[in-house]
């Protein structure tokens, strides 16, 4: 399929300016960027399409190159032929020196930074992580200043092609066979400068600026994860891609539950008679109260599921469980007729061979430490 014609793309003239090209990108941009369009293939195809016209248009040479060749001009596959002619016996050795010193064919042509990426740390509540949650965060960043357009220079002026460099951002040094490519001195590096700047960013293209974000948290998040906001990190010097910001999450410790994964777990205090003799318990999960059942004779340690009472995935979307752990509580503050009654259980319960039958655990304990010193002695 072919190619669409990249002034067609963004909705401009053969003859348009950089800045109103740069217009006409931010508007479509915004209309089909990703987070938009909700995995919409066919407009995230067109994304790409604007973003590739914005990219060669703006780019001084490769726009050059593309009016004169069309895309065969720009196509990188086509090793350059599509400039006309071949790279001589000097461009070879600065491609390859320029390649370690950070530079190469590329190198040289003068390329606005993009914005930094950003990441903001986002405390929540287990229960907010796992229901989700909309949030409303306030981020400080550089934005694009609103007077010049991100240009950098005072309205009614535009920057100027570097003398020294020719717009290309790098000058080429050669000390006999070999030739270095090193960032150029006069415009360090941008290819243009600013004779007139901007009053309101002196120079810069960029101003400071708190930004108030509304982010939208899935529920099941849990620390570690990070929400990606495409665009929303600092704007790129002179009109240049902004960075992403990444919401970083932290759920904030429980004072019941624990997560791990999918799976919740807590511990539930037992009375010594509700483990003795059995009964039901009302144990807390995320969405109230339920009742369960406790055979007798449970054991402390013992570990409930409960199914379906954990997390929802934010990938899978699986449920997990919840687990509740039984820790049998002694009695405290006991009153004088209390002490009494358990002095008579536990005669009741007889010694020997008989205490065994209702302690088996503690009768196992002492035989088989009987047995150890038993056989140190032998």
């Amino acid at each position: 399929m072919s190619k669409r014609d990249y002034y067609e793309v963004l909705g401009v003239d053969k003859g348009a300016s950089e800045r109103d090209i740069k217009k006409a990108y931010k508007k479509l941009a915004m209309k089909y960027h990703p987070d938009r369009t909700a995995g919409d293939k066919a407009l995230e195809e067109k994304f790409k399409e604007i973003q590739e016209a914005h990219e060669v248009l703006t780019d001084d040479q490769k726009r050059a190159a593309y009016d004169q060749y069309g895309h065969a001009g720009v196509d990188p596959n086509r090793g350059g032929g599509g400039f006309g002619g071949g790279a001589d016996f000097g461009d070879i050795f600065g491609d390859v020196f320029g390649d370690i010193f950070g530079g190469g064919r590329g190198g040289r042509q003068s390329r606005a930074r993009s914005g930094a990426d950003l990441r903001y740390n986002l405390e929540m509540t287990l229960e907010e992580a796992v229901r989700g949650k909309n949030v409303e965060i306030r981020v400080p960043t550089l934005v694009e200043c609103e007077v010049c357009d991100g240009s950098g220079a005072k309205k009614g002026t535009t920057p100027t092609t570097c003398p020294t460099c020719h717009g290309n951002g790098q000058v080429q040094m050669r000390q006999g066979f070999f030739a270095v490519q090193q960032t150029c001195p006069t415009c360090s590096g941008k290819g243009k400068i600013i004779s007139d700047p901007c009053n309101a960013c002196h120079g810069h293209g960029r101003v400071e600026k708190t930004k108030t974000l509304s982010v939208k948290v899935p529920a099941g998040v849990d620390t570690g994860d990070r929400i990606r906001l495409s665009g929303e990190g600092e704007a790129g010097e002179h009109g240049a891609p902004a960075g992403d910001l990444y919401v970083q999450v932290h759920v904030k410790e429980h004072k019941i539950f624990t997560r791990d994964g999918n799976n919740l777990y807590c511990e539930v205090p037992l009375s010594f008679t509700t483990a003795a003799l059995g009964g039901e318990l009302e144990v807390p999960t995320l969405d109230g109260k339920v009742k369960l059942k406790i055979g007798a004779e449970t054991q402390t340690g013992r570990m409930f599921r409960l199914r379906g009472k954990g997390v929802k995935s934010v990938r899978s979307g699986a449920i997990g469980d919840l687990m509740c752990k039984v820790v049998v509580e002694t009695p405290v503050n006991l009153s004088s007729r209390q002490k009494e009654l358990l002095k008579e259980l536990d005669e009741s319960m007889g010694s020997g061979k008989d205490a065994a039958k209702h302690r088996p655990k503690e009768q196992g304990f002492f035989d088989g430490v009987k047995k150890f010193f038993d056989d140190l002695t032998n």
